[in-house]
């Protein structure tokens, strides 16, 4: 019997499994290789590297992925005989993504763990899902679950080093961590994880020390992981005040790599705007960001994903900022039971408060953003992502002289940042207008 590259039965003959080893790995360790199976991908191909392809055009995240996806699955379902039950299993989680039924696919993916527990490319297909329900623990329970079964794979210990930490384990998080780091020492996602945990402590130029060490190693990653790992190297020099290295970093490693993108385009609306928060001009760089955000005008695939186009389109000064409102209130009225309270109670205010700051409309900023604040977990991404939000509201509310609550929120973002410079500035500002400056030091 035919294995995959991790030892799980594979049907598939020897040249379509090369493929599928290509997509496993690749997938795995964020590299290209991993869209290698579209190349035997279509009606003639077995069913496995069917479904892969159409997991591939799921990853694309836009409204358009279910219909690219659609002729991968159907292909994959009149092979479907000829394939094994892990196969058919992958067939049924592609089935109910591309039908929209996010918490079924999470859970078929999490089911094929539990009778495959070396399938890391499941394991890894559930943690996407679970971070874009907002559902912590489902990202950390499997893969502490599936280490007794793969000792030593560092892929694996970055996957529960992540969901440690976005569980706020963080002592947890950072030793898988750098378990993975020691078994591999380019694992981008164990840096990932680990970048994390150096941003939540406020422990900045370890961080940054360890991303810049890792940099090099980002050459042959995937476009998501080459961007998001120097975005987070940006962030710590951000927190130093070294705002123009950090906007050097925005042109030459975070935009552009593949700008139509969903993660790249968040990626550069959320340094974007954290840039501008700390006092960086940005430029003409929203304006060169609009005919790419403006593809996303009705697009409502993700409420984390919608959140940060609408803000960049309306820092852009686009009407399609107006368009994308409009679809996120549409959403908000017609979403399915299993997301109605992302939508309409989270997503929607925030998007309205989002808006707001980025016109300039401070006290309906304030107003709806705060309205969302506490539930904003619900929209996915990770704390350090979402982060954005807080900046956002804690930016209108300095704007709009609401000092008392400015003061209370830095405060509570000085425990995780205590020696930014940005965050100084804004404290010290903030300070002086309540009369508190001389006690304060």
């Amino acid at each position: 019997m035919r294995t995959d590259i991790l030892g799980n039965p594979a049907s598939c003959g020897a040249e379509a499994l090369a493929l599928v080893d290509d997509f496993v790995d690749g997938f795995l360790r964020y590299q290209p290789r991993a869209a290698n199976v579209l190349r035997i991908a279509g009606p003639d191909a077995e069913c496995l590297p069917n479904v892969l392809a159409g997991y591939l055009w799921m990853f694309l995240e836009r409204p358009e992925a279910p219909d690219r996806a659609r002729p991968f699955l159907q292909a994959a379902e009149a092979r479907a005989g000829a394939a094994n039950d892990r196969e058919r299993a992958h067939l049924a989680v592609l089935r109910a993504w591309i039908a929209g039924d996010i918490p079924r696919a999470a859970a078929l993916a999490e089911a094929i763990t539990r009778d495959w527990p070396r399938d890391l490319a499941a394991l890894k297909i559930a943690q996407y899902h679970r971070l874009n329900m907002g559902d912590f623990p489902g990202i950390l329970r499997p893969a502490l679950r599936l280490i007794p079964a793969n000792p030593g794979n560092p892929q694996l210990l970055a996957m529960a080093a992540f969901g440690h930490e976005q569980c706020h384990h963080l002592d947890a998080a950072r030793s898988r961590a750098e378990a993975a780091l020691t078994i591999q020492p380019d694992e981008p996602w164990a840096q990932h994880a680990l970048a994390h945990v150096c941003l939540t402590e406020g422990r900045v130029a370890e961080g940054l020390a360890l991303m810049e060490r890792a940099a090099p190693g980002w050459k042959g990653l995937n476009s998501f992981m080459y961007t998001h790992n120097w975005w987070h190297l940006a962030l710590f020099l951000i927190s130093q005040g070294r705002g123009a290295e950090a906007l050097a970093h925005y042109d030459a490693h975070v935009w552009g790599v593949e700008p139509d993108y969903s993660q790249d385009q968040i990626g550069a609306v959320s340094l974007l705007a954290r840039l501008e928060f700390a006092g960086v001009d940005p430029g003409g760089r929203w304006q060169a960001l609009r005919p790419w955000l403006e593809s996303r005008e009705g697009d409502t695939t993700s409420a984390f994903l919608t959140l940060q186009y609408l803000y960049g389109l309306a820092r852009a000064g686009s009407p399609a900022a107006d368009r994308l409102m409009e679809a996120i209130r549409r959403r908000a009225a017609t979403a399915q039971p299993w997301e109605a309270e992302v939508w309409q109670d989270t997503a929607l205010p925030a998007a309205e408060g989002v808006l707001a700051a980025a016109r300039g409309a401070w006290a309906q900023a304030v107003r709806r953003l705060s309205a969302a604040r506490a539930t904003l977990w619900r929209i996915g991404g990770s704390h350090a992502q979402r982060d954005l939000f807080d900046q956002i509201l804690l930016d209108a509310m300095i704007r709009d002289g609401r000092w008392a609550a400015a003061q209370q929120m830095i405060e509570e973002r000085r425990r995780h940042d205590p020696h930014g410079v940005p965050l100084a500035a804004m404290r010290a500002r903030v300070e002086a207008e309540l009369g508190l400056a001389p006690a304060a030091g």
